[in-house]
């Protein structure tokens, strides 16, 4: 096997006591080997770890090595040169067993690990429950990411999941057809509360629900531990969901009604228009960044916009079928007429208060209530 890339310097090794194991910090060795926020122990479950005790983190510490933190976990010098050489196939098996340490001290870390499950099956269950309607309702205000630091000095260690030593799989990943799936967050565990909604490639190979949950947590700093597995569940559940093919090739004019409800901010943008599934040259993301150019907006509605027309653009594709509705009727003219219609069919731009964005959330939380009971009634795929 080549050897492994590696960023930056190389760790220190270091013996907890004279004359035992040499010893590197995990954290320290997933950074040097480009495997952060627990990938490394994913891609080697065999590799040999323990936790350090409280001594030995005062003696690592006055060593200069390493933060000051609550957990330390150690790896074998040995073992992480091993692999950076490229001798890692022993490493990819079972786990190894660690020497067991007597802790005085309760591992803050056990009962967020023992959530993990928890959370995981509650999320899968209200995963489940998911509907295609929810990409009908209006898209409100998103969770901003995080811009000030809370507690020590953080160090970014700008994490790499996709391995640069595999190009075959790269190569393999980028000739995957494209197929975008409409994905919508709302989650409130703890207190902590995350909107989001994105686009996500169902042929993804290279990057799974896991770990762009990590990373989001990371950018929104979320609790990982109360997140990563409901923000996955809710992922995978949505894609599962998803109808697949959105274009009726077998008709030449199938239109149904696009209806735009989105806020960024303190900016409402309301907007209808006519989408044709049977034209498979149809982009909502170019629409979409024709519409934000035409309007002078920002790059956040750009996604939300696409978001928007995918996410009823799926729902169009469910239910044309599974109720039967008729097609809307033929176009004479690119025109609007009568001409009072014109004002149902153009986009509007509105700047609100606080007071009547909230407002305005309430409104649609009723709405969003109310048609999730009449969804009720369409059939599973």
């Amino acid at each position: 096997m080549p050897p492994i890339r590696t960023s930056g310097p190389k760790p220190k090794s270091f013996q907890v006591e004279e004359g035992g194991e040499r010893y590197m910090i995990g954290s320290e060795a997933g950074a040097w080997l480009k495997m952060v926020r627990g990938s490394l122990y994913k891609r080697y479950p065999g590799l040999w770890r323990r936790m350090a005790t409280i001594d030995e983190r005062k003696v690592i510490t006055g060593m200069g090595i390493g933060a000051s933190t609550t957990s330390i976990t150690l790896l074998k010098a040995s073992e992480v040169e091993d692999m950076a050489r490229g001798d890692d196939e022993q490493y990819k098996g079972g786990p190894a067993e660690a020497t067991p340490v007597k802790e005085t001290r309760r591992n803050p870390k056990i009962n967020r690990e023992a959530s993990w499950s928890s959370h995981g099956q509650a999320a899968q269950a209200a995963a489940a429950q998911a509907h295609l309607s929810s990409h009908m309702d209006a898209v409100p205000s998103l969770t901003v990411a995080s811009k000030q630091r809370h507690g020590p000095k953080r160090i970014r260690t700008y994490p790499h999941f996709y391995d640069d030593n595999k190009l075959p799989l790269l190569q393999k990943a980028a000739q995957q057809a494209e197929v975008l799936v409409p994905i919508r967050l709302d989650l409130e565990i703890e207190n902590h509360k995350l909107r989001d909604t994105f686009l996500w490639n169902k042929n993804e190979t290279l990057t799974s629900p896991e770990q762009f949950a990590e990373l989001l947590c990371d950018d929104m700093e979320l609790p990982s531990s109360l997140f990563v597995q409901p923000i996955a569940a809710a992922i995978r559940a949505q894609v599962d969901q998803h109808p697949g093919d959105l274009v009726a090739m077998d008709e030449e004019d199938r239109r149904v009604p696009i209806k735009l409800n989105i806020h960024v901010g303190n900016i409402s943008l309301v907007d209808q228009f006519e989408w044709d599934l049977s034209c498979p040259h149809n982009s909502p993301e170019e629409f979409a960044r024709q519409l934000c150019s035409d309007l002078g907006l920002g790059g956040e509605f750009v996604s939300t916009i696409a978001y928007s027309i995918r996410g009823q653009i799926s729902w169009h594709a469910r239910t044309m079928y599974a109720f039967g509705d008729p097609p809307l009727p033929t176009l004479k003219s690119v025109l609007r007429t009568p001409i009072q219609d014109t004002e149902h069919w153009c986009p509007r731009l509105e700047v609100l208060t606080e007071a009547e964005m909230e407002k305005k959330i309430r409104d649609q939380d009723r709405n969003t209530r109310r048609m999730r009971r009449l969804a009720q009634a369409v059939p599973p795929w």
